[in-house]
């Protein structure tokens, strides 16, 4: 008899955002006048770039001819795309960073959960809390934790907590871990992190042997130049990090799938027999075992990022769902809302007002004001008493949702 994988049942509740959906769905069902202004996943609506869109225009003319056409690409990427990104991304901020260690994909949410292959079972892994659900779901899923409690933390992860009282920094671990996921700018929270102390976090990992896994996704919302965009700004990064990295919040490709993976070559870790082994040649191997590349057509138009036209086009995006996010602090902040994030973030993280939970919130922001958020224990035990929105939807349903909540909860 076919047995399955007994890791999916400690996952007890649904994944986030589909229990998201099924909260809307019922209420727009019964509602079916209510304009429902949605702010809570972090999907983009503005149109893709001109600069990509042409691109790939001519990409797909491409496939139209025996001379220019192309089946199956390398699982890598092609190497105009990730010499673009080693140049532009890592090259320009003083990374040492070579092509050959850019993998191109679809997704860096895919990344960082298809990176525990490449792992042992027996990591100590220590997440921040809140935190992105990924990151602690894929490791239920690999059996790399026990049962989850009351508080919905699963047992054999180190969880660090990232609240208002600690300025939403996380300290070290007080034990050794393995295995260390770190988002910034931080997704919920809108967080950011200095040099000096993502530099503390580096001299951890070497100290321990550990590995960092750092989700860059959103370092293009970064407008202070003191910021680190990339891990390997700080001296000693290649021996002990992974950057992930995505076109979806940057370029708009959450529906065109683009992202890469940094793996730098001088990057080891242990073999049961005790000896150092490459991990960019296990990813290399799995990358090429189980993922066929991203098309052509999606690479041309990831590739135009990168031309003066794409640079200019895409900042104008940014800036657009910043000025989103600076709408929606201010106009949260008049209501008498303590809100934080939202600056170097597309995201502004919020306490919930009158001390309701981050679902009672969810409910009454939904029933009362026909806006869907995403509730903050979605994203951990700490996160219990925030919410978050998201600054990525037209001005006009920012300005609107703004006005409502406004209405219903100014202090």
């Amino acid at each position: 008899m076919a047995t399955i994988n007994d890791n999916y049942l400690k996952l007890k509740a649904g994944y986030l955002f589909p229990e998201i959906a099924r909260r809307v769905n019922t209420f727009a069902q019964a509602n079916p006048d209510a304009r429902i202004i949605k702010l809570g996943i972090g999907d983009v609506t503005e149109p893709l770039p001109e600069a990509c869109r042409t691109a790939m225009i001519k990409a797909v003319e491409d496939m139209g001819s025996r001379a220019t056409f192309k089946g199956y690409g390398p699982e890598q990427g092609y190497a105009w795309l990730r010499e673009k990104i080693a140049a532009e991304d890592f090259q320009a901020r003083g990374c040492e960073v070579d092509a050959s260690e850019i993998f191109v994909s679809d997704g860096a949410k895919c990344d960082t959960g298809n990176i525990l292959d490449i792992f042992g079972k027996n990591n100590k892994i220590a997440v921040t809390d809140p935190v992105y659900p990924v990151y602690v779901d894929t490791n239920v899923m690999a059996g790399h934790t026990g049962e989850v409690n009351e508080k919905g933390e699963f047992q054999g992860l180190v969880y660090i907590p990232i609240t208002a009282e600690n300025d939403f920094q996380a300290s070290l671990p007080s034990a050794k871990v393995d295995l260390i996921y770190l988002c910034f700018p931080n997704n919920p929270t809108g967080a950011v992190i200095s040099k000096d102390e993502l530099k503390k976090w580096v001299e951890y990992a070497q100290e321990n042997n550990s590995i960092i896994f750092f989700d860059a996704a959103y370092e293009a919302y970064i407008t202070n130049p003191e910021l680190p965009h990339s891990i390997y700004e700080i001296e000693g990064a290649r021996n002990c990090a992974i950057e992930f990295r995505s076109f979806s919040k940057n370029a708009g490709f959450t529906g065109i799938r683009c992202a890469f993976t940094v793996v730098p070559k001088e990057l080891t870790a242990k073999a049961a027999d005790g000896s150092d082994v490459e991990l960019w040649k296990l990813w290399n191997r799995r990358q090429s075992t189980k993922f066929n590349g991203v098309s052509y057509i999606v690479q041309r138009g990831a590739e135009a990022v990168y031309s003066e036209a794409g640079k200019a086009q895409i900042k104008s995006l940014i800036d657009f769902y910043l000025e989103n996010a600076t709408l929606i602090r201010e106009q949260l902040s008049q209501a008498g809302i303590d809100v934080y994030g939202g600056v170097h973030a597309p995201y502004i993280w919020l306490k919930t007002p009158a001390g309701l939970s981050s679902w009672d919130f969810f409910d009454k922001l939904l029933q009362t004001c026909h806006v869907v958020g995403t509730p903050g224990s979605g994203f951990g035990a700490a996160g219990e008493g925030y919410f978050r929105i998201s600054a990525f939807n037209s001005r006009e349903n920012v300005e609107e949702a703004m006005k409502r909540i406004g209405e219903k909860f100014k202090v």
